[in-house]
């Protein structure tokens, strides 16, 4: 039985690392070099991304800097200096008027109130185009700026956020709709009736409410999840309306697709309640040999050190030092490596591949998958994942920016307009609305 053509249209993201997606994107001479801490830069590359239609844009965090080789890590900006997304996220919304406004949180190192109540209140500031990344922290340094001397466990940090997300659901549902007549006439401000104390008591967080901010646009901001691992995912099923989760070929993507529809009907939604949207580190060039080069250019970027560093990162702290940059690893490790976690490291290892040639690899797309080529070529290959259904769209993330956003914005989504893919103009008001999402009633309605 054949599968019918899809009537939905592509959703598109944008993956804002400061300087680009490329760990050398920095040295490139068209990046903006300090862009970390350079509020304009932001600004300008969310008016990118709003003139190409997109539905949002994405802010990833911690609340650490690396830990690890400081003379490698003395060539690599990620994560050592640059601006708290939240605070960036209000500074957006005064100069955006369509474009989804997506950051990071974690769960392990905040609480529940204090997110609830800055995400209401951009979502009101935005008119309803806030959506909240949920990450558990992966970074062991992390915990020690918290008062701890560990991270929370593995299982721990899933169940302290499925937690977490429950308690911000109901703070968020803290007044009913239309709770606030504010009456000159009668006196009357609000219902006394359609407020509602959450008095939460859980393993993790005890609080009683009630937020006082009124349910905001989008009855809730959307909710994001990236991870890819098992437990991880269990959980999009249960909370993500969007997940950015990595995908390297269509039949992995059909896999997780079906999986994360599936799971979220076994929670009770419906399969158009969540997108998925894994990310996509393309790179375009008005025909395919300029796409090469703009690769090769950045490529040859790469500082040895600071290759080893972010594989050793990829590899969950595995000492590297053993192994010669020219040489694969052994095949006893390339086993155990795939063992320990397919979805992860098989396609990463799959060929036997020199540790020069993986950490070239992964330094240009932070583990997701990379698409090179023209603006036609780049079109095919996303329309036939759409269409074979391995993916809702896609969160693209230029390689170096600002010039990685503006090239697919000026080359590849004309062309995705032109085929009937993507809209021309937004169709709604919210985020929600554009991502074809439902309105979520109140736990009290």
């Amino acid at each position: 039985m054949s599968t019918p053509p899809r009537t939905d249209k592509l959703k598109l993201g944008a993956f804002f690392h400061p300087t680009g997606n490329h760990v050398a994107a920095w040295l490139h001479p068209q990046t903006q070099i300090d862009a970390g801490t350079n509020f304009a830069h932001y600004v300008e590359m969310a008016g990118i991304a709003e003139r190409g239609k997109f539905d949002l844009m994405f802010l990833a965090d911690a609340v650490a800097t690396r830990d690890g080789n400081l003379e490698a890590l003395s060539r690599w900006p990620q994560y050592m200096n640059f601006l708290d997304p939240l605070t960036l996220l209000a500074g957006l919304t005064a100069v955006t008027t369509h474009l989804g406004l997506v950051a990071t949180a974690t769960t392990s190192y905040n609480e529940p109130y204090q997110i609830a109540r800055r995400l209401a209140s951009f979502d009101h500031m935005t008119g309803g185009r806030v959506g909240w990344n949920v990450v558990t922290s992966a970074n062991t340094s992390e915990a020690y700026n918290f008062g701890r001397d560990e991270h929370y466990a593995h299982g721990e940090r899933y169940d302290r956020a499925e937690e977490f997300v429950e308690v911000v659901k109901g703070l968020w549902d803290s007044y009913d709709d239309g709770a606030f007549v504010r009456d000159r006439e009668t006196g009357r401000y609000f219902k006394p009736e359609a407020l509602h104390f959450l008095r939460h008591q859980g393993e993790h967080f005890k609080v009683r409410g009630p937020l006082h901010i009124e349910r905001s646009p989008q009855g809730h901001p959307v909710i994001a999840q990236a991870s890819a691992s098992a437990v991880g995912t269990e959980l999009a099923g249960r909370i993500a309306e969007i997940v950015f989760t990595p995908l390297h070929s269509l039949a992995q993507g059909q896999q997780i697709y079906q999986q994360l529809k599936d799971l979220a009907v076994k929670n009770g939604r419906t399969p158009d309640d969540i997108k998925i949207m894994p990310g996509l580190n393309a790179i375009v060039g008005r025909t395919e040999a300029e796409a090469q080069e703009k690769h090769a250019a950045l490529q040859a970027l790469i500082h040895p050190d600071v290759g080893r560093e972010l594989l050793q990162n990829a590899l969950r702290g595995m000492d590297l030092s053993p192994y010669r940059d020219d040489e694969p690893f052994p095949d006893e490790v390339v086993a155990g490596l795939i063992a320990q976690d397919r979805r992860r490291y098989e396609h990463m290892l799959a060929g036997k591949p020199t540790v020069r040639e993986i950490y070239q690899k992964f330094a240009g797309a932070r583990g997701q998958r990379t698409l090179i080529g023209s603006p036609t070529q780049v079109a095919d290959d996303i329309e036939y994942w759409f269409a074979n259904r391995a993916v809702d769209g896609f969160l693209i993330q230029p390689a170096d920016a600002p010039g990685g956003l503006d090239d697919f914005v000026t080359l590849v989504v004309p062309e995705l307009q032109r085929r009937g893919l993507f809209r021309t103009e937004y169709e709604g008001r919210t985020l929600r609305e554009n991502l074809g999402l439902r309105r979520p009633p109140s736990r009290y309605a």
